[in-house]
């Protein structure tokens, strides 16, 4: 795998992270997180099973732009 197959992006100007996932070679958004528990729902709703322990695995989600878990406006 070249690159995390989750990318949450960097926060809006009115808060929120952007959440997407690459699967069979196409990307999907998800949503626009507010929280941790936002990308889990999300996850969660792609079929993940148990995202929560993946959420600090540079393998299957990278953090764009920002810092890791926070999501308030840029």
């Amino acid at each position: 795998m070249t690159s995390a197959p989750i990318v949450i992006f960097r926060p809006s100007p009115t808060g929120g992270r952007r959440v997407t996932v690459q699967r069979d070679g196409r990307v999907q958004i998800l949503g626009l997180a507010h929280s941790d528990h936002d990308v889990i729902v999300f996850l969660e709703g792609a079929g993940l099973d148990d995202p929560e322990r993946i959420l600090d695995s540079p393998e299957w989600v990278e953090w764009r732009g920002g810092r890791a878990h926070r999501y308030e406006a840029a």
